[in-house]
């Protein structure tokens, strides 16, 4: 099956899906689709035969680790920080800034060195190192998945504000992260240097130059919008800020995320304020959003597909049970200690930790990130993993966000 045939039976699915929520499950539609495409691909799988080797044709055409990380991520993230009121994030940088690194680095090595002991428990072989592996891409949490739940959750304003702006940019440093701890464990053959200084000029040079980077390109942007009156080009300007800006980090050999958050954040409060007419702010908004959710769909239902590559190994299943636990009790750890110690300059309220612990979702990222990994029993365990997170995380979590923050705020 050729790219563009898949592409096709993927947006047709996608519609389908949409419209049976819509109709009938009545779900967040990201959690909707995915929940859908689950059913159908568990329906395919018990028919076995050509249907389910037709569906195995499909994602081979649209493999998820490429279709996300080199091209829809660039989208999902720049429209999500478009809309992400600056001052609002300014307010609480250090906050922010503390979770997104700090909080990712504790919760890899905790998951790592749980999941590590864990396996060994069940009898299933994993060396340590990718166990840091599965921490690692395991950690962020997804703004793809966030942003839009948050909007429905009744999250308080200054909370929302702390979690969408903790995975943005989290999830980022994730990914800068996974990528220290592959290129160590010599899963492309390579040699990396382990030292202490060339990790973190590996680091400084991912992070901190995709969002100079991002900065860079966006004031480019913002010059050109500035000196336009016609929506119909400074929406190009944009779309070409974000295919343009993403190739070119990816070829400088920075992070294509954060660059994409940065230039986001800068066209979506000094842009829109400075450069742009109301007939245009409509226009971009209009254009952004629906991108936003045809592309957010896309993605949940080869995340639901994705469910026929994984092989069902003995152990596996009772592993990914186990890690749900274990990443939501990280996930408290790492947000418990950067926000208790952060109480002594900050006012936080009681239930921040319990709120952003259980509002701390998992995405399509993740499962881009397992799928990336080189071919061998290692891969197939961390996939597993990753994927019984993934949809406790997006059918579980996702559902009862607004619930558990109702009764958390009204306390």
């Amino acid at each position: 099956m050729g790219f563009f045939d898949a592409m096709g039976v993927l947006f047709t699915l996608t519609a389908v899906f949409a419209y049976l929520n819509y109709q009938y499950l009545k779900l967040p539609t990201p959690i909707g689709v995915m929940l859908a495409g689950l059913l159908f691909s568990l329906a395919l799988v018990l028919i076995g035969g050509p249907a389910e080797g037709w569906a195995r044709s499909l994602l081979e055409a649209v493999p998820l680790e490429r279709v996300l990380m080199q091209g829809m991520l660039a989208f999902l993230l720049f429209a999500g920080a478009l809309h992400v009121n600056l001052d609002d994030l300014k307010k609480r940088w250090v906050s922010i800034l503390t979770l997104a690194t700090l909080g990712v680095l504790v919760s890899t090595f905790v998951v790592g060195t749980g999941v590590y002991y864990l396996a060994g428990w069940l009898g299933i072989e994993l060396t340590y190192i990718y166990a840091l592996l599965f921490g690692a891409l395991i950690s962020p949490t997804d703004p793809i998945a966030v942003l839009g739940l948050l909007k429905k959750a009744g999250v308080p304003k200054d909370l929302e504000t702390l979690i969408s702006g903790e995975s943005l940019f989290n999830d980022g440093v994730g990914v800068v992260v996974f990528a220290v701890i592959l290129s160590l464990a010599g899963a492309h053959g390579g040699h990396a240097e382990a030292s202490v200084a060339g990790v973190t000029l590996f680091f400084l040079r991912e992070a901190g130059g995709g969002l100079v980077l991002g900065l860079v390109l966006g004031l480019m942007a913002f010059y050109m919008l500035r000196r336009t009156d016609d929506y119909s080009v400074e929406v190009l300007i944009t779309l070409a800020l974000v295919t343009g800006g993403y190739a070119l980090a990816s070829q400088l050999g920075t992070s294509g995320p954060l660059a994409m958050v940065a230039a986001g954040l800068l066209i979506g409060n000094h842009g829109r304020t400075l450069a742009m007419s109301e007939r245009t702010r409509e226009h971009l908004d209009t254009f952004w959003e629906m991108t936003d959710e045809i592309l957010n769909a896309l993605l949940f239902v080869l995340i639901g597909l994705e469910i026929l590559l994984i092989r069902y190994t003995p152990g596996y299943l009772e592993l990914a049970a186990l890690a749900v636990p274990l990443v939501l009790g990280a996930r408290f750890v790492s947000v418990g200690l950067p926000i208790g110690a952060l109480r002594s300059v900050r006012d936080f309220a009681e239930y921040t930790v319990r709120l952003m612990t259980w509002g701390g979702l998992r995405g399509g990222i993740s499962v881009a990130l397992a799928l990336s990994l080189p071919p061998g029993p290692e891969r197939e365990v961390i996939l597993a993993m990753t994927y019984g997170v993934v949809v406790f995380s997006v059918l579980v979590q996702g559902l009862t966000i607004g619930k558990v923050a109702k009764v958390a705020t009204s306390r």
